[in-house]
């Protein structure tokens, strides 16, 4: 009977730890997540610019934030293509 609960509490740790990764990967994947790091990206980038003395910070910081949101949207493509296709080139 020990050796039954002994499981039964693996089973509930793995199954905890399960919703936190699950957890995690949505925050990772979340377009408020997107969101909040692209704002977070103009920010210091305008203090920077603001700072640097260089001309019109609040337009020229949306390139590099423009730059940040298309790499994340590149990115899932990018790594469906290299599942499907990259491990199987190692067999």
């Amino acid at each position: 009977m020990e050796e039954l609960e002994k499981i039964k509490q693996e089973l509930g740790e793995i199954q905890e730890r399960n919703r936190r990764v699950e957890a995690d990967k949505a925050w990772e994947t979340s377009w408020t997540r997107k969101i909040l790091i692209a704002g977070l990206t103009y920010v210091v980038i305008v203090l920077f610019f603001l700072s640097a003395d260089i001309p019109r910070p609040f337009v020229n910081a949306i390139v590099p934030t423009l730059g940040f949101i298309l790499s994340t949207l590149s990115v899932p493509v990018v790594k469906r293509w290299w599942v499907k296709y990259i491990p199987n080139s190692r067999e």
